[in-house]
């Protein structure tokens, strides 16, 4: 695993992220870990998260696109924060982002930002993606806006289940809009690196909790990627 993965699924549990225990998710599926990027809520942690985005758009499609993408809400600062990222390691790269409504004065439209181009390559950074429904909602704003290539979709962690058509989220997606799907971590990258390891002193997933992951995913984990 590449080091930036380590310290990412460290970063995320200092930053009470990532968190294990008894939760229900919004699909009504008891799991024993949740992801809550909402705990973000700093300076400092925006300025490393942007860098961890930066590492895995950098690992995954390398120079190989134009614009980032951020879905409204929570893609917003993740967009932000990953070009600003890139830039201080010498790629200035533009971005853009949607609104949830169309504004009907000044400049309108839905999408703030960068002016999408015939031609450009958008990729795609969103925070966790179960279902896949913010993308959808949000390619064809992106479509729309120009005649562009989907270059990808970078998201933070891959829960690796099955969403509604039994499939993992993102090699649904994938398939669906004909571009490649990524994360900084997978699921098993998590549990992987965390079981029975001390961070700050704490075990978080211990011999009890690691089968209760298996349990779940078991249950709801989606076949590898193909």
């Amino acid at each position: 695993m590449r080091q930036y993965k380590k310290d990412f699924i460290e970063f995320m549990v200092r930053s009470a992220v990532l968190t294990f225990g008894d939760f229900v998710t919004k699909s009504g599926r008891r799991t024993p870990f949740f992801i809550n990027t909402g705990n973000y809520r700093t300076g400092e942690q925006m300025r490393r998260l942007g860098r961890f985005y930066a590492d895995a758009v950098e690992a995954n499609f390398g120079g190989g696109f134009d614009v980032l993408f951020g879905p409204a809400y929570k893609g917003i600062p993740l967009v932000v924060s990953t070009a600003t990222a890139l830039a201080e390691r010498g790629r200035d790269v533009a971005f853009c982002f949607n609104r949830k409504e169309a504004k009907d004065h000044g400049e309108g439209g839905m999408l703030v930002g960068h002016k999408l181009r015939d031609g450009e390559r958008v990729v795609i950074v969103e925070d966790v993606t179960t279902a896949g429904t913010s993308i959808r909602e949000v390619v064809p704003l992106i479509r729309d806006g120009a005649s562009v290539t989907q270059a990808g979709l970078i998201v933070s962690v891959d829960r690796q289940e099955k969403g509604p058509d039994g499939r993992n989220a993102l090699e649904s997606l994938r398939d669906e809009f004909g571009m490649p799907t990524a994360a900084i971590v997978t699921l098993e990258e998590v549990v992987t690196y965390l079981c029975c390891r001390e961070i700050d002193g704490r075990v978080l997933v211990d011999e009890k909790t690691m089968e209760r992951i298996e349990s779940y995913r078991a249950k709801y984990g989606a076949s590898p990627r193909g």
